[in-house]
């Protein structure tokens, strides 16, 4: 979720001018004569959606279907460095970077034929800025948002605020009509109107979430597709399944001991995409033991990053030294973090208030090879130190809502950026106060938080990768997580499906898809 640097906002506005209009994604991983109409897509995937509500939900598995419904006025770039216009045209910056005049773009309409204006943006941004629980820490630097004219959009900054423009490009500000069409916020979100290339069609709860073609797209001749389901599929054995039977097109996230295999296999594709994910051990600092920095670093120091990258992920990744990845701007390489040394285990478990270990439940999504594995290793390894390590096997969507209701000791979650900006990151991993209460585990160091915030208002660039760097080597000591790994986001998908790629953010745009 971001990337930055040279005066972070001037940046950005480089990154704009030179990825000015919209042109088609930039890597479609496949050729044909060209793209044609038609068609149904299948995505098979391992949660099942939470809610479409983007302003609050905190899943991939809600977002990345949301965005095909609801667009932001900038996107990123294809590479994840940069911006590009979207439903503006342009912006304007005055009165030393605290005031933003976006021009939109014409023409565009929602799915039900009606014509996006500025009004509908301001009460947008409005909604997404006010959702304290969710996403609208995104906008916390924003003091007015207003309209002056069908076609133009206003918004009036607090203070300098480093990462405003990509802040806005995130799905969190999505635009969707004035006053939810006269529905309350739960029943618009029960079936949401957007501009975006896909509209609703159906929900089956538990199963499919089904998107249909939006007749009044702006991007002439798109989207390709005819509709598109997303289907909850657990088990990573079945969709593999049902990728070689051609019930689904994609496989999202097949285990990486699958990759040889798909690599040559007939009529499939695996793509490997270079992404901003961290994979990483969350302890909840409510269970006792984990309250207690020494057993969470020895916990940490107990998990052998680079034996789980090679048995695990058969190489496809790199241990993790930060909660901040390397494709991110403000990355620190050579924080060395906290990694595998079983003597440095034993002695901070010795200086930790339960010297002679714990009972400790890790709770895994039941069909998820690679965290079963993760899991089997952890078990191993801090059995030495004494700690006795169970599991609690659930279905993937129940596992990230128990851990983001605090029902949960111990577990293993990712996170990808879906920004250009590390604050989205920042604000979300050790900001107590950033909706997710640190990653779901309660971590709460006030000099880390203070970092936090003065990174957000320091537009000089070297000053503000300074604060990252401290607040990265902080944050490591205090081993509020357990960093894994990085990895790519691997996708195995027919060799009829054209024009699918994935950002570094996680982003993938459908409506440059087609099947053939």
């Amino acid at each position: 979720m971001k990337r930055f640097r040279a005066g972070m906002l001037a940046a950005v506005t480089a990154a704009v001018a030179l990825a000015a209009g919209i042109t088609a994604t930039a890597a479609t991983l496949h050729r044909a004569a060209g793209p044609t109409r038609g068609g149904h897509l299948t995505i098979d995937r391992r949660e099942d959606s939470q809610s479409f509500d983007l302003t609050s939900v905190f899943q991939n598995e809600s977002i990345w279907p949301g965005e095909q419904i609801m667009e932001p006025l900038y996107v990123n770039t294809p590479d994840g460095k940069g911006l590009r216009p979207w439903l503006a045209t342009s912006y304007t910056a005055a009165k030393a970077g605290t005031t933003y005049t976006f021009h939109l773009r014409r023409g565009v309409r929602f799915s039900n034929g009606r014509p996006m204006t500025s009004a509908d943006v301001k009460f947008s941004i409005d909604q997404s800025r006010a959702a304290t629980k969710g996403w609208g820490y995104i906008d916390q630097a924003i003091k007015s948002v207003t309209a002056p004219n069908p076609q133009t959009v206003v918004i009036h900054l607090k203070y300098k605020w480093a990462p405003f423009l990509s802040d806005i490009s995130t799905f969190s500000n999505g635009i969707v009509p004035n006053g939810y069409l006269g529905q309350t916020k739960a029943q618009f979100y029960k079936h949401p109107v957007g501009t975006g290339p896909f509209m609703w069609d159906k929900r089956v709860v538990g199963q499919t979430v089904t998107l249909k073609r939006n007749p009044f797209y702006w991007q002439k001749g798109k989207p390709y597709l005819d509709g598109v389901t997303f289907r909850f599929v657990s088990d990573d054995n079945t969709r593999q399944l049902q990728l070689l039977g051609g019930q689904a097109q994609i496989d999202e996230f097949p285990p990486f001991n699958s990759v040889g295999k798909l690599q040559h296999t007939a009529g499939v594709a695996l793509k490997l995409f270079p992404s901003t994910r961290t994979d990483y051990l969350l302890m909840n600092e409510h269970f006792a033991p984990l309250a207690d920095v020494h057993v969470r670093r020895a916990i940490s120091y107990a998990l052998d990053r680079a034996g789980i990258v090679k048995a695990v992920l058969f190489g496809y990744g790199k241990p993790a030294n930060s909660f901040i990845p390397p494709g991110l701007p403000c990355y620190n390489q050579s924080a060395p973090g906290v990694q595998y040394d079983i003597a440095k285990a034993k002695a901070e478990l010795a200086k930790s208030k339960f010297p002679k270990g714990f009972e400790l439940e890790m709770v895994l999504a039941s069909g998820d090879q690679v965290h079963q594995a993760i899991g089997q290793v952890l078990q191993s390894a801090v059995k030495g130190l004494g700690i006795d390590l169970t599991f609690k096997q659930v279905d993937p969507s129940t596992e990230y809502a128990d851990i983001q209701q605090f029902k949960y000791q111990i577990g293993i979650s990712y996170w990808q950026n879906d920004n250009i900006d590390p604050d989205e990151l920042a604000t979300f991993a050790v900001d107590p106060s950033g909706g997710a209460h640190s990653w779901f585990t309660g971590y709460n160091d006030p000099k880390v938080t203070a970092l936090v915030h003065d990174a957000q208002l320091q537009t000089n660039p070297t000053a503000r990768c300074r604060l990252y760097a401290k607040m990265q080597s902080i944050a490591a000591q205090d081993a509020f997580a357990g960093f894994i790994y990085y990895s790519p986001f691997p996708y195995a998908f027919s060799n009829k499906v054209h024009g699918f790629f994935v950002s570094p953010l996680g982003n993938f745009h459908l409506e440059d898809v087609w099947l053939g």
